[in-house]
C-alpha cells in the first residue's frame, strides 16, 4: 500500500461532502492537513482484463463470476480475484456470486453521455494523450471526452494534471502522476464538475504546458460554444493559462445551437475530432495555422 498526496484548494466541508457522495473514491480519502490531501490505497495498476471487466460492469451494471470466466476463458478462481481487487479500490461493490457498478459523482444523464459516441470519444483520448509528452501539466476541462483524455493520461509519468472535474481526478487516480489538483469551488453532484467564482480565481495561479477543453457545441463558421456561463469561463481561464491549446470535441456536437462563444478555433493550437469539419471550418482553421487531426479508429 502507499500513501499518495494530492493538493487540493477547495475547502475542508467540501472534503467531506466529497467523501460521503462519491463512492468511488471515497475509501481513498486519507487526511487533510495544511491544504493537502494524502490518499491512501494500492499502487497497483489494473490489469489489462480487469479493465475490461470494469467496462462491462460500467456497461450491464452488474457481472457474474461464471459469465465472466466463460468469456475470458479462465477459471472463476481468477475472475473472483479480478473482482475483488476491482471492488477494493472502490470501483464496484461484490454481490453474491458477482460484482454490481457503484454510483459515481454523476446522475444518469451524466452516464449516458459518457456513452453517446464512446468509441470516438476514446480513439480522441489516446490522440489526444498521445501528444502529452511525460513530466508535463496539463489542465483539462470539465465534460465526457476530456474525462476520455484523462484515462488515456493513466500511464504517463510525472504529470501535473489540474482540473475543476472529479470524475477526472478519480480516472487519474492511482496512476503514475505527481499531482492530482483540483480547483476550488462548489461540487455539482450531478456530474462531479467543481463550480464557482473561486474556480475561475484558482486556476489563474497555474500556467499549465498544455490545456485541453470540450465544449457541447461548435459552429462552421468556427466559434466553440457552451450552454452555460460559468464553464464559458472555465474554459477561457483555461486557455489563458495554457502554452498549448487542445480542442476536443467529436462530430456530433457540429451545428448544435449554445448561446455563449469560449473561443474561436483560431484561438486553438490543436483541434481533434472524428470527421472532417466543413470546409468553410477547414479554411478558418488553415489560415490560421490551427492543426486539426482526424480520429481513425481503423
Amino acid at each position: 500500500m502507499k500513501i499518495y498526496e494530492s493538493q487540493v484548494i477547495y475547502p475542508i466541508e467540501l472534503l467531506y461532502k466529497m467523501t460521503y457522495t462519491c463512492s468511488s473514491i471515497k475509501w481513498n480519502i486519507f487526511l487533510l492537513l495544511k491544504g493537502k490531501v494524502f490518499f491512501y490505497g494500492n499502487c497497483m495498476h489494473l490489469t489489462k482484463r480487469q479493465e475490461q471487466i470494469l467496462d462491462i460492469i460500467r456497461l450491464n451494471k452488474t457481472v457474474k463470476v461464471d459469465i465472466l470466466a466463460t468469456k475470458f476463458k479462465v477459471s472463476e478462481q481468477s475472475i473472483r480475484k479480478d473482482l475483488n481487487e476491482i471492488c477494493a479500490r472502490g470501483l464496484a461493490a461484490r454481490i453474491h456470486g458477482g460484482a454490481r457498478l457503484i454510483n459515481t459523482i454523476s446522475n444518469p444523464t451524466y452516464e449516458q453521455k459518457r456513452l453517446e459516441s464512446k468509441d470516438e470519444k476514446g480513439e480522441i483520448g489516446r490522440i489526444a494523450a498521445a501528444l502529452i509528452p511525460n513530466d508535463s501539466s496539463v489542465m483539462l476541462i470539465s465534460g465526457t471526452t476530456t474525462e476520455s483524455v484523462a484515462r488515456a493520461l493513466y500511464n504517463h509519468n510525472n504529470l501535473v494534471v489540474i482540473s475543476n472535474n472529479l470524475n477526472i481526478a478519480n480516472a487519474l487516480f492511482g496512476s503514475k502522476s505527481k499531482a492530482l489538483i483540483i480547483t476550488g469551488g462548489t461540487i455539482r453532484e450531478s456530474d462531479g464538475e467543481v463550480i464557482g467564482e473561486n474556480t475561475v480565481d484558482n486556476i489563474s495561479k497555474f500556467k499549465a504546458d498544455y490545456g485541453i477543453i470540450g465544449a457541447p457545441a461548435f459552429s462552421g463558421d468556427g466559434a466553440i460554444l457552451d450552454i452555460n456561463e460559468r464553464a464559458v469561463s472555465v474554459g477561457k481561464a483555461i486557455l489563458k493559462h495554457s502554452k498549448k491549446k487542445i480542442f476536443v470535441c467529436d462530430h456530433s456536437k457540429l451545428f448544435k445551437k449554445a448561446p455563449h462563444v469560449i473561443c474561436e478555433i483560431s484561438d486553438i493550437d490543436i483541434f481533434i475530432t472524428d470527421k472532417k469539419p466543413p470546409e468553410k471550418f477547414m479554411k478558418i482553421a488553415d489560415k490560421n495555422n490551427t492543426e486539426i487531426i482526424i480520429a481513425n479508429r481503423n
